[in-house]
Order: C-alpha cells, then sequence, then structure tokens
C-alpha cells in the first residue's frame, strides 16, 4: 500500500512504458531487433534492461492468510443463518463464533500488511466505486457489525440472558446474522475482483474465473468448519454446502488452467502448483467425505472439515504465488503484448 495525501491507496505495478515502447519483437516472440542495425539488443525473458518488467506484489503472506480468513468468515455467517432458521443450536453458536473469529483474524492481517496500521481508518474516509479496495472496504465494514453482534449474543453468560440488555441482544442476533449472510458472498468475491483489477498477468487474465474459485472455496471452508464444531445430526447444510462449494472451487480452477495463452503456465509449474495439487487433492477428499462417511461417524466429519479447510487455505496461497510468479517472468506481459500487436496489425490489412 502507498500513502498519498493522507489516503491510503492500492499498490501499482510498474510497468516501465517508456522501454516497452522503445522494445519491438522478432518472429519468435523474444525481444531483440525488429530490423536490421535496431539499438535494441537482444535479450530473452530473463530480464528487460536489466529490470523485471512489472515489480513483484509487495504483499507478504498475510495477504493470502487474509484471503482465506475472510472468505472462512463469509462461510461461516451464511451457514450460521440458515442454521438459526432451521433450528440447529449447535451449528448456529458455532459458525457465529468462528464466522467472527475468521473476521477478526482478516482483519488483523490485512491491517498489518498495509505497512501503516495506523493510518486503517484514512480506508474510510473515501467511498470510491471505481476502486476494488474502496468497495471492500465497505464491504467489510457493512458485514461486520451483524456477525460481530451474532456472535456476542452467544457469548452472553446464561446469567444475564433473562435481564432486558440480554433479551434485547438475544432478539436483535437474528436479524443480524441475517444481514451479515446478506453480504457474505460479495465478502467471499470481492477479493478476487481486487486482485484481478491488478497489472498482475496471472490474476488479472483469470478476472472471470477468480470469483468463482474465491466463492466456492469461502463455501467450502464454511462447510469444513460446521463439520468441524456441529454435531453429525445439525451438520447436514455444512456437509452439503462443503461438497457444493468444492465442486465450484474445483471446476472454476480447472477453467483456469484450460485457458488459451501463456497464464495457465503460472497456475500449472513451480509452487503454485505444488500448492493448487495439493489444495485439490484436499478439497477432492473432504468433499468426497462429506457426502459419504461424514453422514455416520463423527470422527469422519472432523476429518472432512480439516481437509476442506486446508484445501481452501492451499488455493489461496497458491493463486497468490501464481501471480508472484507470473509478475517476475517478462514473457507473461511481453507475449500477450506482441499477441495483440500482431491481431490488430491483422485486422487493419484486412480492411
Amino acid at each position: 500500500m502507498t500513502e498519498e495525501d493522507g489516503v491510503l491507496r492500492e499498490p501499482r505495478s510498474d510497468t516501465h512504458a517508456d522501454d516497452a515502447r522503445a522494445l519491438t519483437f522478432g518472429s519468435d516472440g523474444r525481444g531483440g531487433a525488429g530490423h536490421e542495425g535496431s539499438a535494441v539488443p537482444r535479450t530473452d525473458f530473463r530480464s528487460y534492461y536489466g529490470r523485471p518488467v512489472l515489480k513483484p506484489p509487495v504483499w507478504e503472506w498475510k495477504v493470502p492468510a487474509y484471503l482465506f480468513a475472510g472468505g472462512l468468515s463469509a462461510g461461516g455467517a451464511l451457514l450460521a443463518a440458515g442454521a438459526d432458521v432451521t433450528g440447529r443450536p449447535e451449528l448456529r453458536r458455532w459458525c457465529r463464533l468462528g464466522g467472527f473469529g475468521a473476521l477478526l483474524a482478516s482483519s488483523y492481517f490485512l491491517i498489518a500488511d498495509l505497512g501503516r496500521p495506523e493510518r486503517f481508518h484514512h480506508m474510510l474516509r473515501v467511498a470510491k466505486p471505481s476502486s476494488p479496495m474502496s468497495v471492500g472496504t465497505w464491504i467489510l465494514m457493512a458485514y461486520s457489525p451483524g456477525i460481530s453482534l451474532a456472535a456476542t449474543a452467544e457469548l452472553l453468560p446464561a446469567t444475564l440472558r433473562s435481564s432486558l440488555p440480554g433479551r434485547l441482544l438475544h432478539k436483535a442476533a437474528r436479524p443480524a446474522g441475517m444481514s451479515s449472510a446478506a453480504m457474505a458472498p460479495a465478502l467471499a468475491a470481492y477479493t478476487a475482483v481486487l486482485l484481478s483489477q491488478t497489472a498482475v498477468p496471472a490474476w488479472h487474465e483469470a478476472r472471470q474465473e477468480l470469483p468463482f474459485v474465491f466463492t466456492g472455496s469461502a463455501a467450502a471452508s464454511g462447510g469444513g468448519l460446521g463439520m468441524l464444531v456441529a454435531p453429525v445430526d445439525e451438520a447436514g447444510p455444512a456437509r452439503r454446502l462443503g461438497a457444493v462449494g468444492a465442486a465450484v472451487e474445483l471446476v472454476a480452477a480447472r477453467l483456469i488452467d484450460r485457458r488459451p495463452g501463456l497464464v495457465p503456465k503460472a497456475y500449472t509449474t513451480g509452487r503454485a502448483h505444488r500448492l493448487r495439487q495439493a489444495s485439490e487433492c484436499l478439497t477432492l477428499g473432504g468433499a468426497l467425505a462429506a457426502v459419504t462417511v461424514a453422514r455416520r461417524s463423527r470422527a469422519a466429519a472432523v476429518a472432512a472439515g480439516l481437509s476442506l479447510l486446508a484445501g481452501s487455505a492451499l488455493q489461496r496461497f497458491g493463486t497468490f504465488e501464481a501471480g508472484v510468479a507470473s509478475t517476475k517472468d517478462p514473457a507473461y506481459v511481453v507475449v500477450p503484448q506482441r499477441e495483440r500487436l500482431n491481431a490488430a496489425a491483422g485486422e487493419r490489412h484486412a480492411h
């Protein structure tokens, strides 16, 4: 994050536009002399005049942790609201508390990674619809009071529940939980929009699939939380949410892998591939257990829940690593740029 005029703003990637205009491309797609006698030396995709084309994101591990915790909170709030309506008190209680705990963790990771945490309140000074960061901040602010109040009602000691403040808090818990559940899908998806609106190639090119990956992952983690904390006879909605979320996440992730062009390489090679491969195995295993053995066995339900939670976390870290890798290799910028230039030239010749 950077500070301009006292306001925290989103990081921008440096594309070195002046140098980019000077570079021409040969038929092999590598940087080099566009014609005989050019002053531009031949180079390869490992460097660009001694510098990367894009600066890698300055974000640390706290950012993918924030992405996971926010999705978990959203999934927990959605499941808690359904449990409240259908009369599942244990599932409701623990999903409210788990969703609130995940919200606290998410807020900590976000504020700690800002660089100047004491300036977080500056993000609340403006509302900018064109900025995913600003919109996301206000989504978080709209979501937080509901889950916080609902969790507080669950923590209220039994001796205070019959008092007037206790009764009022208890009555307010359901509408508060419903309000957080209404904002939960937006909370789960906005982080994907935030990533895809940067100049990072692996995130920007996957902008159509990432919201489904993150939303499905949030639902899977919420289902995992429910199976982990609730008795088997109350955890039916958690099992179904976990299985459906896992299916959405896995299908959307595979669609990214099958996209045309160079971008899928960032997701299917290196550290990002290993993390996402582990995520897929855990998520698939957790989903299969959720619809089979977890319906009868408490131990199997706990194992399935942990598997879904771990798979969701690894999905966020894998996506983050893919983005970082795509900024370190100039090919992810140079090749698509050359393809767009060639396509534009072909259209001009056709006319």
